[in-house]
C-alpha cells in the first residue's frame, strides 16, 4: 500500500527514537470513534485487531471517556500508602461483577500474570504444603503470558526467549489442549497450578476441543491444583460470554484480566481469587505504585459498566457467528481454515504466487480494514465488541473482496 509524505514523517521518527521492538502495519493512526480509526491524512478504517482486545467497548466510549477527565480533575494517585475513595467501591464492584471474595489490583497484562504466578506458589507453601523452592505450575506450548524474564521462560516461541536467559525454574510445559499430557503432570505433588488460556489468541486464535477446559478444571480440582485462566485476551465479553470460561461453567481458582479492562483508556489488569488463596499474600509482599488507583479504578468500573448494559457478550456471540458462517462458506484457495469463538476469530492464509498473510493485511488496509498478521500466516479479526451487523456484514464483505483480489 502507498505510505504519503505526512504518514512517512511519522513512521521515520518513531524508526529512528524508537526501540525496533514492533514491525507495524505502514497506518499512521490519529483519532479513533466506535469500531473506526482515522489516519493522519483522515482516512477511515474499520479497526479489527482493537488494540489486541483492549477496546471491546469501542474506541473512545464516551461515558468511559467522561469517567476518564472527570476523575482526573479530582484526584489520580495516591500510592496505596493511604486509603482512597475510589478503590473499596471498585473492589467491591468488580468483585461482584466476577463473583469472587477478592481482587489484587495491578496495571499491565503481564503484571496481573506475574502476580497470579507470586499467588499460587505462595498457596503451594503455605497451604498446600509443597516444600520451599519446589513449586511448580504447569503452563501449555504455544502460550503467550507477556514479555517479562519470568514469564518468557515458559515461552514456547523463538521470538520471546531467544538469548534473554537465563530463564526461571519451576514451570513444565505440556501440549495445549491434551488432557492425557496434564493428567500426567498433575501427578507430581510439588505442582500448585495450571495456568492456561482458554483460547490461545497470540498463537492465532487457537481454539481447543469442547470439554477440554471442564475436565482440566476438575483434574485440577482431583489433584488440589490451582486452575489459572488468563482471561486478559479472551475475557470481558471478547468470545461471548463475560469470561471464556464461562462457555464450559468454569469457576477458576484464579482469574486473570486486563486489556478490555480499562476500555483501552489505561492499563489497568486485575487478579480475583477467593480468601483462601488471595489472603496468602500479606502486607509489603506484593505491590504497584500505581496498583489501584483512583483514575484506575473509576475508569474500570464504567468500562464494565458498558459491557452489562450494552450487552456486549450477546453481540458478540451473535454477530461472531454470522462472521464464520460467512468466512466458512467463501471458497478461495487463500482461506485454510476459519476458526474462533465471538468476535475473536482467526482466518488461516494459505500463500499464493508468493503473497502472504501480511500482503493481505496491507491490501485489506487499502480496502478501509486494519487487521494484523500472527506467525506469518494467521489473520487475526476482532473487532470492537460495539460493531452493529450492518457494519460486520460490510467488513464481511471487505475481506472477502480483499482476498479474492489475489
Amino acid at each position: 500500500m502507498a505510505t504519503t509524505t505526512k504518514s512517512k514523517e511519522y513512521i521515520e521518527l518513531e524508526d529512528k527514537y524508537g526501540a525496533h521492538n514492533y514491525h507495524p502495519l505502514p497506518v499512521v493512526l490519529s483519532k479513533g470513534d466506535g469500531v473506526y480509526v482515522w489516519d493522519v491524512e483522515g482516512k477511515q478504517y474499520y479497526d479489527f485487531l482493537s488494540a489486541y482486545s483492549a477496546v471491546n467497548q469501542g474506541h473512545c466510549h464516551p461515558e468511559i471517556i467522561n469517567a476518564l477527565v472527570n476523575q482526573a480533575k479530582e484526584l489520580t494517585l495516591t500510592s496505596r500508602a493511604f486509603y482512597n475513595d475510589q478503590l473499596g467501591p471498585y473492589e467491591k464492584y468488580i468483585t461482584n461483577f466476577f463473583g469472587y471474595d477478592k481482587v489484587l489490583p495491578m496495571n499491565s497484562g503481564v503484571e496481573a500474570v506475574e502476580t497470579g504466578i507470586k499467588l499460587c506458589r505462595k498457596w503451594g507453601y503455605e497451604k498446600k504444603g509443597i516444600a520451599e523452592g519446589q513449586a511448580k505450575i504447569i503452563v501449555c506450548e504455544g502460550n503467550f503470558h507477556g514479555r517479562t524474564t519470568g514469564v518468557i521462560s515458559f515461552s514456547t516461541d523463538p521470538d520471546s526467549n531467544t538469548n534473554f536467559g537465563p530463564y526461571m525454574p519451576g514451570f513444565e510445559v505440556i501440549p495445549y489442549n491434551d488432557l492425557k499430557a496434564l493428567e500426567n503432570a498433575l501427578k507430581d505433588n510439588n505442582v500448585s497450578g495450571f495456568l492456561v488460556e482458554p483460547i490461545q489468541g497470540e498463537a492465532g486464535v487457537n481454539v481447543p476441543d469442547e470439554g477440554y477446559l471442564k475436565k482440566a478444571f476438575d483434574l485440577c480440582q482431583e489433584a488440589n491444583v490451582l486452575f489459572i485462566a488468563d482471561e486478559i485476551q479472551t475475557g470481558i465479553a471478547r468470545t461471548g460470554k463475560l469470561l471464556a470460561v464461562d462457555h464450559e461453567d468454569i469457576r477458576p481458582n484464579i482469574v486473570l484480566l486486563g486489556k478490555a479492562l480499562s476500555g483501552g483508556v489505561l492499563p489497568i489488569s486485575a487478579v480475583l481469587a477467593d480468601d483462601d488463596i488471595m489472603l496468602c499474600i500479606k502486607p509489603g509482599e506484593h505491590g504497584s505504585t500505581f496498583g489501584g488507583n483512583p483514575l484506575a479504578c473509576q475508569v474500570a468500573t464504567v468500562a464494565l459498566q458498558v459491557v452489562d448494559e450494552e450487552k456486549l457478550a450477546q453481540n458478540a456471540e451473535k454477530l461472531g457467528k454470522l462472521f464464520r458462517t460467512e468466512l466458512e462458506q467463501f471458497d478461495h484457495e487463500m482461506v485454510s481454515v476459519v476458526r474462533g469463538k465471538g468476535l475473536l476469530n482467526a482466518v488461516i492464509i494459505k500463500p499464493k504466487n508468493g503473497k502472504t498473510a501480511w500482503d493481505v493485511c496491507l491490501k485489506l488496509a487499502e480496502n478501509g480494514l486494519l487487521a494484523k498478521p500472527t506467525h506469518d500466516h494467521i489473520i487475526r479479526f476482532a473487532p470492537p465488541l460495539v460493531i452493529t451487523e450492518e457494519q460486520i456484514v460490510a467488513c464481511i464483505n471487505i475481506i472477502k473482496n480483499t482476498i479474492g483480489s489475489f
